[in-house]
This record gives structure tokens, C-alpha cells and sequence, in this order.
């Protein structure tokens, strides 16, 4: 067993006890879904909040977790974040027995990026470094599977994100300036990789070779 303080064990009891929730939750997710791509994706986030479920369960109990992580390569070629073909979304029903495709992949979406802040927080409070880089890798992995969800719901209409146009875009970008000491600084190595300061490179050559003669 690891030697943790309590609120270490507490925030790592409510991290595995949220992940065993969502494991659910998307098993719920996937069998109700139309779309098979979407389908393929719950199940893979599924499979993912699974594997780091068990991680975290032998982490807490002394047995040791593989913490590395690999960014994934996203299914993204068709996606267009600034096309503005949005789909009217249909009035809620209250009464509904299955939930439609948006209404799945937008519980989705934000049961992701709750995870991917919750991570960050339970981090932050942690002072064990394994304990520490587990909710750092689950809240990145949350933030990877967000994306994944949204790219699917960009492209089909559900979350198109709005854009400014040329000039809106260049005023916001104008609004804030370089530091002058860090331009300067970039010059000067400019400088010096374009041989433009031959000389003194000389001289810290030659001092160079003199010192580590003596």
C-alpha cells in the first residue's frame, strides 16, 4: 500500500469512483447510438477510462501503474472547424426513452472536459509523484477524448464554433506586443548565426582556449 496523506487518498477515491461511473455511462452511450463511428468512439473511450481505472486502482494499492502516455493520432480528415453547415437542434423531450446521437455525444463532450479540469485539480493537491502525473495523464486523457468528440460533432453540423472575420481577427491579434528585451535578444542571436560577429567570437574562442590550458 502507498503512504499517502489523506486528501491524497480521498481525491484519488473520487477519481476512481468517477471513472468507474463514466466506464457505465458510456456503455449506456454506445448501445444507444445510431452513428457507428460515434458508437466506435465511445467504445474506445471506454476501453481508455477502463485501462486508467485499473492503473489507478493498482497505483493506490502498491502494485505499480505504467504512466507513460502516447498522444493519439485523431480521425480527423474530414473536419472543418469553421464551416457553418450547424444543424438545427430538435426541442428536448421530456419524457424520451433513448437519447438521440447530439444529445449522447454532448453529454459526452462535457463529462470529458469536466474530467480534464477535475484531473488538473486532483494534481495540483497531490505530493506523491506517481499519484501526481496519474491524475495529470487522466486529465489529459480527457482532454484528448473531448476533442474526439467534438471533431465528430463538428462534422456533422452539432458544434460549429464561430470565427471572426479578417479584420476582427487581426485587431484582437494586434492588441498585444512583443517585449522588446526578448526581440533584442533574438537579434543578437541572429546576428551571431549569420557570422556577423566574428571578432568577438574569436576572442571567447581564444579565452576559452586559454583557460582550459592552465
Amino acid at each position: 500500500m502507498m503512504n499517502l496523506a489523506a486528501h491524497e487518498l480521498l481525491e484519488t477515491s473520487e477519481a476512481l469512483r468517477t471513472k468507474a461511473a463514466e466506464i457505465e455511462q458510456h456503455g449506456v452511450f454506445a448501445n444507444q447510438c445510431r452513428d457507428q463511428r460515434l458508437k466506435g468512439i465511445l467504445t474506445k473511450h471506454q476501453q481508455q477510462m477502463m485501462n486508467a481505472y485499473q492503473q489507478g486502482v493498482n497505483l493506490a494499492q502498491g502494485k505499480g501503474a505504467q504512466l507513460t502516455h502516447q498522444a493519439p493520432n485523431f480521425h480527423t480528415q474530414n473536419m472543418n472547424p469553421n464551416a457553418h453547415h450547424q444543424v438545427t437542434m430538435s426541442a428536448p423531450m421530456m419524457n424520451t426513452q433513448m437519447l438521440s446521437d447530439q444529445t449522447i455525444a454532448t453529454l459526452a463532450l462535457n463529462t470529458h472536459k469536466a474530467g480534464s479540469m477535475m484531473g488538473m485539480q486532483w494534481a495540483n493537491e497531490c505530493v506523491d509523484t506517481q499519484l501526481r502525473m496519474y491524475h495529470v495523464n487522466g486529465a489529459n486523457l480527457c482532454q484528448e477524448m473531448a476533442y474526439e468528440i467534438w471533431s465528430w460533432m463538428n462534422q456533422n453540423g452539432y458544434y460549429q464554433p464561430p470565427q471572426f472575420d479578417t479584420a476582427q481577427t487581426a485587431q484582437m491579434t494586434g492588441m498585444f506586443q512583443p517585449m522588446e528585451s526578448i526581440n533584442n535578444m533574438g537579434a543578437m542571436g541572429t546576428m551571431n548565426s549569420m557570422g556577423t560577429t566574428n571578432t568577438m567570437g574569436n576572442v571567447s574562442t581564444g579565452l576559452y582556449n586559454q583557460n582550459h590550458m592552465q
